[in-house]
């Protein structure tokens, strides 16, 4: 952690004037793990709700070896290095345990694998692990982060091999509960749950500001994606809003793009300092009774 950065506790200060100091706690809850990437929003869908994809990372150092990011890996590790010529590395966002700080750990996994053998697993993130680098301090912050989406995960296998073992028999688990799922904006996305489909959209702005935008929209009766869309609700994870519409589960993904971005700009013009009007007001309380947090 850079001691001339913001605490990621939140307070304000600079991280060495606080839980930096000496004596400090070295533990911290940090709300909002994926600050300040240009990627945050992605890795929070990634994290959370999507089943199945990867993307490869920019290291900020030139790496050993490429390093690419997955929702889940076999046995749900948190990194891997295939025992074959290619000797590619992977992490996971979808792992087992975690610390109070996920943007560490992932960074850990990374550092893990710049260093693994050919065939190494890497099952848990130690957390007496020294290293304190979080993401922020190894990917480029402002990288371009598109998420290559996977209809199953046979992407744990190299090419021309076969599963065995432990590996085949999580393999075919993971693939047999995988939910259709499909990207369909930037962190926005589409999924189809048995008879319902829905959209999630990861957001980037304030809550405040952003529950204030939705409830423009929504008193103009322009919260919505169109016919067979119903806006249901909202929920936080990692310090960010997750907006919430319930869809037509027998339309394609793709039909939804175009209503993605037209809403997209409708909220990009709602996003003002202007005051609330009574009825936004009004709108703005309701959405609010409809929000949780899962993390």
């Amino acid at each position: 952690m850079n001691p001339r950065q913001a605490c990621p506790c939140g307070s304000g200060k600079r991280y060495k004037a606080c839980h930096g100091a000496p004596g400090g706690v070295t533990e911290v809850a940090v709300a909002r793990p994926f600050e300040g990437l240009a990627g945050e929003c992605e890795l929070v869908a990634l994290r959370e709700f999507v089943p199945s994809a990867t993307v490869r990372l920019k290291l900020a150092s030139e790496p050993k070896r490429p390093v690419t990011l997955g929702t889940v890996l076999p046995l749900a590790s948190a990194g891997l290095v295939r025992g074959d010529e290619s000797e590619e590395a992977f992490i996971g966002l979808q792992v087992q345990t975690r610390s109070l700080d996920i943007s560490r750990d992932v960074a850990r996994s990374i550092l893990w694998t710049q260093d693994a053998k050919p065939g190494d697993v890497l099952s848990v993130v130690a957390q007496d692990d020294e290293r304190t680098e979080r993401l922020q301090d190894i990917l480029v912050a402002d990288a371009p982060f598109e998420p290559e989406i996977h209809d199953n995960f046979n992407w744990w296998l190299a090419e021309n091999t076969e599963a065995t073992g432990e590996v085949a028999l999580s393999l075919e688990r993971a693939n047999e509960a995988i939910m259709p799922t499909q990207r369909v904006g930037d962190a926005a996305y589409w999924t189809l749950a048995g008879d319902k489909a829905y959209l999630r959209w990861v957001r980037p702005e304030p809550e405040e500001q952003l529950m204030a935008a939705l409830a423009r929209l929504s008193a103009a009766g322009g919260l919505t994606l169109g016919e067979g869309s119903k806006y249901a609700g909202s929920f936080r994870a990692h310090g960010l809003l997750v907006p919430v519409w319930d869809l037509d589960n027998e339309m394609h993904s793709r039909e939804w793009e175009k209503p993605v971005a037209e809403l997209g700009a409708r909220l990009a013009e709602a996003l003002n300092d202007k005051p609330l009007t009574s009825d936004e007001r009004r709108a703005r309380d309701g959405l609010i009774g409809r929000q949780v947090t899962i993390r």
